[in-house]
């Protein structure tokens, strides 16, 4: 009977919180958009921010320049027709002129949509869609210096998650596209090479979050499309389990600097390192820092390891740092460089991708970063961000540097 008991109550508990939690987030959800409907208090101790009115200044010194907007579309994503009907609704209340509105196709994922806007006359261009169209969009946008704002629709949206956007809010999103702050960012370069012996000239392709050869590249190739609809991001690791057993051998160097040699499961190089559900894969990794942040990751020993690795990832997405010590009886580890440029050579030709799009299998792989390359569209709270770390970039003795790790070695 006790046992019987104990089971309904942990049920009941389970029940409650859950209905806590929905009671939660469904208030916060009201709050935000109706700030008069959550009493004062409540918003204090649910932390409800109010979404932020129409800067007026910014909407009009952008109407009184005649600003041109330019939308590239993944027109395959789900809601982009009502999506248009909110864009345009939003140029027109600010005087701005009719935007443009150009869809991606199959063979054009957005680099030459984008190309085509800027040859019109386009002073900003938003790219609409999952993390793929970003990454075309932002291809054809390095350097030129126009503007880049982006509304995500997708599983993963990667980027727009570490640029702090307000994922699932229209309006919010298109205020930030339309007249948010500007920041500056950084864009990582890989370049493949497919012979035997890896040399010769490779492909160049643009990534913006993270690039990477190994596990994580078969876990992106394996991935179900139809569970990628239904679980979202977390597909992902459904497929990872059919290769936790794989490991490769590569040799790394950085900046030109001597290649050191080591096993690993993956080798990942990141422009941002946060990813969804919160961790922190890479927490060093900064878009606006001018480099590249590489890690590369093992676990051996069975389940025993794998527990030991994710542990890892979720201190140091915490802020803990490992003893190096430890390193020398744990079943896994993380090691850290960072650079301006990189090259890994693998023994077999592995599977590489970039933000989450699988590029095949590649002997070599160079990868370098185009600093401040990108001028984009963020919310304004994230704007002094920014100018903390211009500040510390331009005293350096405040605060001194960390040195970058070795990248694994064979024990």
């Amino acid at each position: 009977m006790t046992v019987v008991a104990l089971t309904f109550g942990a049920v009941a508990l389970l029940l409650a919180l859950v209905a806590l939690a929905l009671v939660v987030g469904l208030a916060r959800r009201i709050g935000i958009r109706d700030p008069a409907a959550v009493p004062p208090t409540w918003r204090r101790l649910l932390r409800i921010q109010t979404m932020r009115s129409l800067d007026l200044g910014a909407a009009a010194a952008r109407a009184d320049a005649h600003e041109r907007v330019a939308f590239i579309a993944n027109p395959t994503k789900a809601g982009v027709a009502e999506l248009r009907e909110h864009a345009m609704r939003a140029c027109a209340i600010r005087y701005l002129p009719q935007p443009m509105w150009l869809y991606t196709t199959a063979d054009d994922p957005g680099v030459g949509q984008t190309r085509e806007a800027l040859a019109a006359g386009a002073d900003v261009v938003v790219a609409v869609g999952g993390d793929g169209t970003v990454r075309a969009v932002a291809e054809a946008l390095a350097g030129t210096g126009t503007p880049m704002g982006i509304l995500p629709m997708g599983t993963g949206n990667l980027f727009a998650r570490n640029l702090d956007l307000p994922l699932g809010d229209t309006p919010a999103l298109l205020r930030t596209a339309l007249e948010g702050a500007e920041r500056r960012a950084d864009v990582g370069w890989l370049e493949l090479a497919r012979t035997p012996d890896g040399e010769g000239d490779g492909e160049r392709h643009i990534f913006l979050v993270i690039a990477g050869a190994g596990l994580d590249a078969e876990m992106v190739a394996g991935a179900d499309d139809q569970l990628k609809k239904r679980l979202g991001w977390v597909a992902y690791f459904f497929a990872a389990i059919r290769h936790l057993g794989k490991r490769m051998e590569a040799s790394i160097s950085v900046d030109g600097g001597d290649p050191v040699v080591g096993r690993m499961r993956t080798v990942l190089m990141a422009n941002v390192g946060r990813l969804p559900a919160g961790i922190q894969l890479i927490p060093d990794a900064s878009f606006d820092d001018g480099k590249i942040d590489i890690a590369t990751l093992d676990a051996r020993g069975g389940i025993v390891g794998w527990t030991e690795l994710f542990g890892t990832v979720v201190a140091q997405g915490a802020g803990l740092k490992e003893p190096r010590v430890n390193r020398f009886w744990r079943n896994s580890r993380i090691d850290h460089a960072r650079g301006e440029a990189f090259e890994i050579r693998v023994k077999e030709p592995q599977k590489v991708q970039v933000d989450g799009e699988s590029l095949g299998r590649a002997t070599r792989i160079k990868a370098e970063v185009q600093a401040d390359a990108l001028v984009l569209r963020v919310p304004a709270s994230t704007v002094a961000g920014a100018e903390a770390v211009e500040d510390a970039e331009a005293n350096p003795e405040a605060e001194p540097t960390e040195g970058t790790e070795d990248v694994a070695r064979d024990e």
